[in-house]
């Protein structure tokens, strides 16, 4: 299990500090949450785009960025040059579905993966004929959009499911949960068949962000 480190409850005051801490404790990703206030309520379109750029200065650590915004090719055309691992959009925000596959692979035209999520409304057939083409699938295990939520049960199936299918369909994507993800959750989420964990609040605000990975990898 990996895990990639949300950065969206730091203090923008102590942001640097806090990316070189983040580094430190040994982190597999720093997770870019780009909210545009269209797609979900929050916007941290400004925060997570310094961000992006601080972290590319100082740190080597993959970047995994999260789109959940309406308009995916204005970010692209962003987040595209910095060239993160990981570039994931939602598949709710694409309106015209036959665009989707032009988006993934202009993605990974730019030698980065690219992923689709899912909001827990969505059910995981909508995305079937995607998953030979994606290199990742991020299923939020809460609404997206909030910190600090607790995570709905039925999106740990999806996570069982997709991981059911890509063995039989002898598929190569990761499996990412974002959501609701702490101490406490985490060995469901593993045992539901994710590869990677998006936490955020449980690792910023311990008392050491090292120990507090390193338990989550456990």
């Amino acid at each position: 299990m990996e895990i990639s480190t949300s950065i969206l409850s730091v203090n923008k005051e102590e942001a640097t500090k806090t990316f070189y801490n983040i580094e430190a404790a040994k982190t597999d990703y720093f997770h870019i949450d780009v909210m545009d206030g269209k797609f979900v309520k929050n916007n941290t379109t400004d925060f997570m785009l310094e961000s992006t750029e601080t972290i590319k200065h100082i740190s080597n650590t993959p970047i995994d960025v999260h789109l959940m915004v309406e308009d995916v090719r204005d970010f692209l055309d962003i987040y595209i040059p910095m060239q993160p691992c990981f570039i994931t959009f939602h598949y709710e925000s694409i309106y015209n579905k036959e665009k989707i596959k032009e988006v993934i692979n202009e993605i990974k035209a730019e030698g980065i993966k690219a992923g689709i999520s899912i909001k827990p409304n969505t059910h995981i057939d909508e995305i079937i004929a995607l998953l030979p083409y994606v290199n990742l699938v991020l299923v939020m295990t809460v609404e997206p959009g909030l910190g600090g939520q607790k995570i709905i049960p039925d999106t740990l199936k999806k996570i069982k499911e997709l991981n059911e299918y890509r063995k039989k369909e002898d598929l190569d994507f990761y499996i990412e949960a974002d959501g609701g993800i702490n101490l406490e959750t985490i060995e469901e989420i593993k045992s539901s068949g994710a590869d990677i964990a998006v936490v955020g609040t449980a690792i910023i605000n311990s008392n050491s962000m090292k120990d507090t990975i390193n338990e989550l990898k456990k």
